[in-house]
């Protein structure tokens, strides 16, 4: 088959067009889809090639993470004709896929699956194009897309899969998925296990997309991932059955015998014992089969699937089956994965903020932290509250830019060096002046190391992240009959003081964040706090939470909030603060929250 021109030499003649670099993860198949929808809702196109472009770019980008795992390049282009060009790339040279056409034997489903046996079924035409160090695999779609099915018996995806019957005369109707039903029904199952991040969630689903669609019962054995290459289940299997109260006494069985650890190899099925008496007296004959689940080539458990009344399944659903445990295998390395990070997270989260803030003589105070769950990795929010020495305690509250492992290595830069260059008398502004310079000088090492890490990589990797600073600093100093308080904002938002009588001030003035200026000099604001009075100190996540196009801080909204908390404590005008800034939208928040409140007793 002769190659068709890329993405890149039909651009001059397509009618749209356009690029994308996906990651080589589960959630690359939707994003994918997700372009390809976008860009053919703009054009006049029949719905019939929007399906089949959906369904070509899902099983091209799902075989690309499967197979490389590598960043993808994914290339589409409406061409003059109204024929749509899909091409998806790697850097993780392969074998040639097999034929599309080539007839194959029974449970020998090669490395790739039917993936491309159904692009092929779609497409006007497709190929493989290698490069050096990498390879990119193309379809064209005709106008108008693909022509539908042919004969009586041809259906939707999901009407396809209740509708099997447990008789082996049925296997012509079962091969109805091998148009763009099946391709359906994977891109729609992609999607939902794509998004979930709970593996026990991932097979509960698996079990509700395969019972009783593809099989009258399935069940699911997860590794122990401390020992996944040694040899271990986690537990007993999860059970699937489309008799309710048949499942207790399939379980039972299938653990007399669960599959062992390396009897299946690969993708592929192979035969399992079927269960005899457990599923009643008709369907005491059937088949099964059993499908190793492998992602990023690391095992993670085993799927068996069983139909009774047959001696075999057909041949179009155990492909469909195979194609599906790829899915699954994926949505599970990836619920795994943010499993550990989540971990991992927690327990930087925990080592980067103190285990208890300090008590001050004549001031009470009150905290609110609130890490944003969806942010993926540690928060870029900290405070601190530490007695100083000499009579005094000093305070921080701050926000890095970005979150994650860059945000940690800042906030444990700033911390201690925050609380070393209090303890040894530094005042306010020379901290912040200190502080900057570090985190310049860290910036700077780090930008020398990324710049050789690129070039012993030929060019190719990720730059060094900033490492930006915004920082509320201050000092306390207790007196009898109030507070002194001495601080300074570097590109931070602005402290504000609330009076007994409910008046409301700023407590200090804007300066540059830190660690974006060299030798910048920094200069702080003293002022009194009486009895009663109230300092309020917050991060982003409270002044920028969102409603539509509005921000809680908009027009002083925060001023505003914190004056109706007039003759309250401090630990009840930290929760009015939180509870007015979830309310503020009706989503939960986006980002970090942090909040500390500091009232003269």
């Amino acid at each position: 088959m002769a190659a068709i021109p890329t993405q890149r030499e039909t651009v001059g003649r397509a009618a749209r067009g356009g690029h994308a670099a996906l990651p080589g993860s589960p959630l690359a198949p939707g994003s994918a889809r997700g372009l390809v929808r976008a860009a053919l809702a703009e054009a006049p196109v029949a719905p019939r090639l929007v399906d089949d472009a959906l369904a070509v770019v899902s099983e091209l980008v799902t075989n690309a993470v499967v197979h490389a795992g590598t960043e993808i390049s994914l290339d589409w282009c409406l061409e003059d004709d109204g024929a749509f060009v899909i091409e998806v790339g790697d850097r993780h040279p392969a074998r040639p896929p097999r034929d599309a056409t080539a007839d194959e034997p029974s449970y020998d489903t090669l490395e790739y699956g039917r993936g491309l046996r159904l692009v092929g079924a779609l497409a006007e035409s497709w190929g493989v194009t290698y490069r050096s160090g990498a390879k990119s695999v193309w379809a064209r779609l005709p106008p108008g897309g693909s022509e539908p099915t042919a004969g009586p018996g041809a259906r939707d995806a999901l009407e396809a899969a209740e509708d099997l019957a447990p008789q082996s005369q049925r296997a012509a109707s079962d091969r109805d998925w091998l148009g763009r039903g099946a391709l359906s029904f994977l891109a729609e199952a992609s999607d939902l296990l794509a998004g979930q991040l709970d593996e026990n969630l991932v097979t509960a689903l698996t079990g509700q997309l395969i019972v009783p669609r593809l099989a009258d019962w399935c069940a699911v054995w997860l590794e122990d991932e401390a020992s996944a290459r040694g040899g271990s289940y986690d537990g007993p299997a999860r059970v699937w059955h489309a008799s309710e109260n048949r499942i207790e006494e399939l379980r039972l069985a299938l653990e007399k015998e669960p599959p062992r650890v390396g009897d299946v190899v690969g993708f592929g099925p192979e035969p399992y014992p079927w269960p005899g008496d457990a599923l009643d007296v008709r369907g005491t004959d059937g088949t099964a089969l059993a499908y190793r689940l492998v992602a990023g080539g690391r095992p993670l458990g085993t799927l068996v699937i069983g139909r009774c009344g047959l001696e075999r399944f057909p041949d179009e659903i155990t492909g469909l089956v195979e194609d599906l445990a790829r899915r699954v295998a994926l949505a599970i390395g990836a619920a795994r994965q943010y499993a550990r990070q989540a971990t991992i997270s927690a327990v930087l989260q925990r080592g980067l903020l103190p285990g208890a803030v300090a008590e001050i003589p004549g001031m009470s105070s009150a905290l609110v932290y609130e890490p944003c769950a969806r942010s993926g990795g540690p928060s870029g929010d900290f405070y601190d509250l530490f007695p100083a020495g000499d009579g005094r305690w000093c305070f921080a509250i701050g926000d890095v830019q970005g979150k994650g492992p860059e945000a940690a290595v800042v906030i444990g830069l700033a911390r201690p060096w925050l609380r070393l260059l209090a303890r040894e008398g530094y005042r306010v502004a020379d901290v912040l002046d200190r502080l900057n310079q570090l985190l310049l000088d860290d910036a700077m090492e780090a930008a020398d190391a990324a710049a050789r890490a690129l070039v012993a990589a030929d060019g190719r990797g990720e730059g060094p992240q900033t490492r930006f600073l915004s920082l509320l600093y201050g000092e306390l100093t207790p007196y009898d009959g109030g507070v002194r308080c001495t601080l300074a904002s570097a590109g931070h938002p602005l402290p504000l003081v609330l009076g007994p009588d409910g008046t409301v001030r700023t407590a200090a003035r804007p300066q540059t964040l830190l660690g974006v200026v060299e030798d910048e000099t920094y200069t702080s604001e003293t002022l009194d706090l009486g009895p009663g009075d109230s300092l309020l100190c917050v991060t982003d996540g409270v002044t920028e939470r969102r409603c539509g196009s509005r921000q809680f801080d908009d027009a002083d909204g925060l001023a505003t909030a914190l004056a109706s908390c007039a003759g309250l404590t401090a630990d009840e005008i930290a929760e009015r603060i939180r509870h007015l800034v979830h309310t503020f939208g009706e989503a939960p928040p986006e980002d970090d929250l942090a909040l500390l409140v500091l009232q003269a007793g």
